[in-house]
């Protein structure tokens, strides 16, 4: 990316629900902002329209301003080098569509294109807590577990653009069936509504006993991941049971990231990382006793530094990668 001097790039961020978009310089400072709502149960017209209406809507906030390109970050599975979103489950307006070309025509700066978890992953690599790490496992933890591969300051991608499906790697075959189709994945079973299943079943297995996380619950027809956080936090024992359970399992999960891969640090982003953060020691200690490696133990668990921003920063981290590619040559 060139310096901040030489202007900005435009980082957008697209989800079910909004289009977030930001002016970000060389540093990884997001300016100014925007957020519009998106259409993603339209056609795919209807969908590009929200995000021009949202880069129009920053555009217009300084016309000054020099811009030399935009990153767009959205979930998958899409292709990378295509630029292109294929069939994201949240996003059904969109069926092949060439997002990165379309809005390269629109607006006549170079567009880079990557899914959300890659694209947080690279931001925290290059610019929050993953600076002075060559090889980086990062992980978003929310409604899903994704997660992003960044080695030597590059994404890795594999062989076609599909690699880093770090959420649906499978801690046990005989578990649940995950929305991807296998069993047991870290996203069915550690995940925002994971924890949410497992404590709701937990209250109907203890029957009408008292308890915080009970009277949270009350008039809801599900529990969710942040009564849960709220429970623990004022003591309740039904909740920390959840909630060590799950680290017990994101521990099993990341022991094999660790021999697998055995990255420089492991960070982690997302609602339920953040409300996991207090459990970031004991789950660091508990992968290292899930590891071969002898010396995991060295490996730091640290927590993201791009809270809500991470898709507009990590969208702009991708302009830097024009002509990036890790290659494992």
């Amino acid at each position: 990316m060139r310096d901040a001097g030489d202007g900005l790039v435009i980082g957008v961020d697209v989800g079910g629900t909004k289009v977030a978009a930001g002016f970000v310089d060389s540093t990884g400072r997001i300016h100014q902002q925007v957020r519009h709502p998106m259409i993603a149960d339209g056609d795919a017209a209807r969908g590009f329209a929200a995000v021009k209406a949202a880069i129009d809507a920053l555009l217009a906030l300084d016309l000054k301003r020099k811009v030399h390109g935009i990153g767009i970050c959205a979930p998958g599975p899409l292709d990378p080098d295509a630029g292109v979103v294929i069939n994201p489950p949240n996003l059904p307006c969109w069926r092949n569509f060439p997002l990165a070309r379309e809005t390269a025509r629109t607006y006549g700066f170079p567009v880079k294109l990557d899914n959300d978890a890659n694209a947080a992953g690279l931001a925290e690599a290059l610019w929050g807590a993953g600076i002075g790490y060559h090889n980086v496992f990062y992980a978003t933890i929310g409604t899903g577990i994704g997660t992003g591969l960044v080695f030597d300051g590059a994404l890795y991608h594999g062989r076609t653009g599909a690699a880093g499906e770090g959420g649906h790697m499978s801690i046990d075959y005989r578990g649940p069936q995950c929305g991807c189709g296998k069993r047991g994945c870290i996203e069915t079973l550690a995940s925002g509504p994971a924890i949410g299943r497992r404590a709701q079943e937990k209250l109907a297995a203890a029957g009408n006993g008292s308890s915080a996380l009970r009277q949270m619950a009350n008039g809801h027809h599900e529990v969710s991941s942040e009564m849960v956080g709220r429970a623990n936090d004022v003591g309740d024992a039904l909740a920390h049971e959840v909630l060590t359970e799950t680290i017990a399992l994101l521990s099993v999960w990341l022991g094999n990231i660790i021999d697998l891969l055995e990255p420089d640090v492991i960070i982690m982003g997302g609602g339920v990382a953040c409300m996991l953060q207090p459990f970031f020691a004991d789950m660091q200690r508990q992968a290292s006793e899930n590891c071969v490696n002898s010396r995991a133990h060295e490996i730091p668990l640290l927590p993201a530094c791009y809270g809500a921003d991470s898709g507009i920063a990590g969208a702009a981290a991708l302009c830097g990668q024009a002509s990036r590619r890790f290659s494992m040559s």
